[in-house]
């Protein structure tokens, strides 16, 4: 009996360790995973596609070619040409700007999503992502109640996490949660029409089932095949870690420094990720210039997490708070690839004739704890309100429209690509809805009435939409409806659901019919993340604050 008392013991012991070890290192489990089923190979050279020679008509002849640079998680007030800026303006970003000043600026330019991957389908379908179910962010499998378990462990974080698909957490893994390949992408469209299609940087819309850039009419793709700049250990790296947020605590034990090439092997990039993509980006473009591309520029800056290039981080000393330097630094090193890709397409005399359009696929994050990214807008990524889907949007041709105009009238994501589309001189798809307008009569100022009567946004039960002035956001966790005079309060800061219930009904029933037109999601929410409207996730929190539950 003794000696089974102790075999039992130290069984016990053992069951104990061992929950411990797994709950201290289960963190690193996907990471891990991946390394096995995906080694990173070292750093090997991209061979573009050659296209021709010379020239067989100049480029003002030949259709436009088209660049879109797209940023992820830029902060309206990252820039300095709306009179903003880090660190109180006092880092410039004079390339992006210029894309501003020399072309033509939309000051109510919309996201599509609050979160990257649906922003991303609407761009590359030109259609709500919702009409085909892509209505939430794939995540790593396994990452939803990791992320549930480290915020709800924080006492600070007074709002816990609901988890609410448990059950379904596994039946897609992340690779298969993707755009269908039925959809007619951007890259489909102008491939059909002559276009070289190239891909560079963040996907996010799947790798599997026809899902990934190849198979979605590019017909070359550098991929970014995890999230890290560097390695956390180079030396040429200054890292911020956020302890304070589970996504980035995540991030930092799962993501590596890796690309792929055409879906192939993962493999070391060689340097930088911001630098190294427009380097490909460069490239890219002098290896086409003598025929139309259409070049998809996805950017990971400044998306967490925060890893600046030493040579920008010391050239930034002014700025005495360390994150705020950082993440300065990586704007910088953004501000300097779209200034290289600019003169990429001066040196190969093809800068005339390239609509260039740059936007970012959402606002600012709160979780990285700066609290003047999105200023003078309300709220974060994630959440419908203005800082979460009022993002900068600019769009440049100079042999297709004039420059140096602002046009007020909201635009949105999708209409991205049937802008492109227009100056392409290809035809939209007949067989589907086609949600985006094409914006060159507005560009051209033709036309200056409002494209859309209406826009919305879906994530669950947590919805918005924008009819004239008017905006209006539901959401059933809190049980509360927001409304808002944009003409009058651009930054949401009067409520009026009560003193105008008729346009409350109103809006309500525009949302409904909304509704009755789109598809169940492909793949359910997991969890509902508590996000603070009007604080960061590292200010003390209070239980009068105003907080939203977006499923995803």
């Amino acid at each position: 009996m003794r000696k089974l008392g102790i075999i039992a013991g130290v069984l016990a012991v053992v069951v104990v360790a061992g929950t411990v070890l797994f709950q201290r290192y289960a963190l690193y489990v996907p990471g891990l995973l991946g390394d096995l089923r995906n080694p990173i190979g070292p750093t090997q050279s991209v061979a573009w596609s050659q296209g021709p020679a010379a020239a067989a008509v100049p480029a003002a002849e030949r259709p436009p070619n088209i660049v879109l640079i797209l940023a992820d998680d830029l902060g309206w007030n990252d820039l300095t040409f709306y009179g903003g800026g880090v660190a109180g303006g006092s880092v410039p970003t004079p390339h992006i700007d210029a894309l501003a000043r020399e072309g033509v600026h939309f000051t109510n330019g919309y996201a599509s999503h609050g979160t990257c991957a649906p922003s991303r389908a609407a761009l590359m379908s030109g259609r709500y992502g919702s009409r085909f179910g892509f209505e939430f962010t794939p995540t790593l499998n396994g990452m939803s109640p990791m992320i549930r378990r480290l915020h709800d462990a924080n006492p600070a974080n007074l709002h816990k996490v609901h988890m609410t698909g448990e059950d379904d957490r596994d039946t897609l893994r992340f690779e298969e949660k993707g755009m269908p390949q039925s959809e007619v992408t951007i890259a489909d469209l102008l491939a059909a029409h002559g276009y070289h299609t190239m891909h560079v940087g963040k996907w996010h819309l799947g790798y599997a089932n026809g899902s990934a850039p190849n198979d979605q009419g590019f017909a070359e793709s550098v991929n970014m095949a995890s999230g890290m700049y560097l390695p956390p250990d180079d030396p040429d790296v200054v890292n911020s870690r956020q302890e304070f947020d589970p996504i980035d605590r995540f991030l930092w034990a799962n993501l590596r420094h890796a690309v792929d090439w055409n879906g192939g092997p993962r493999f070391k990039p060689d340097g930088y990720l911001t630098d190294y993509f427009t380097d490909q980006a460069v490239a890219a473009i002098e290896a086409n210039r003598n025929r139309p591309f259409f070049l998809y520029l996805a950017h990971w800056a400044p998306h967490t997490p925060l890893q600046a290039l030493r040579a920008d981080y010391d050239a930034l000393a002014h700025i005495t708070d360390h994150r705020e330097r950082v993440y300065a630094a990586m704007l910088m090193a953004l501000d300097r690839g779209v200034g290289r890709v600019m003169q990429a397409l001066r040196d190969n005399g093809i800068d005339d004739n390239t609509l260039v359009i740059f936007t970012s696929d959402n606002g600012g994050a709160g979780y990285i704890g700066l609290p003047e990214v999105n200023k003078p807008y309300r709220g974060w990524k994630i959440t419908f309100f203005e800082g979460g889907i009022h993002v900068p949007f600019f769009m440049r041709w100079p042999a297709g429209f004039e420059g140096g105009r602002g046009i007020d009238q909201p635009v949105h994501h999708f209409d991205i690509y049937a802008t492109a589309a227009g100056a392409a001189g290809a035809s939209l798809p007949a067989d589907r809805t086609v949600d985006g307008v094409n914006l060159l009569p507005w560009l051209r100022g033709e036309r200056d009435d409002a494209p859309h009567e209406a826009l919305f946004w879906r994530s669950g039960h947590y919805q918005a939409v924008r009819a004239g002035n008017w905006k209006l956001q539901r959401s059933d966790r809190p049980a509360r409806v927001w409304l808002f005079d944009l003409g009058t309060d651009p930054t949401e800061q009067h409520d009026l659901s009560q003193e105008r219930p008729d346009v409350v009904d109103a809006l309500l029933a525009r949302l409904a019919a909304h509704n009755a037109q789109q598809v169940t999601p492909l793949w359910p929410a997991l969890a509902e993340m508590p996000v603070l409207v009007d604080k960061t996730l590292a200010d003390p929190q209070d239980p009068a604050d105003e907080y939203v539950y977006v499923p995803n």
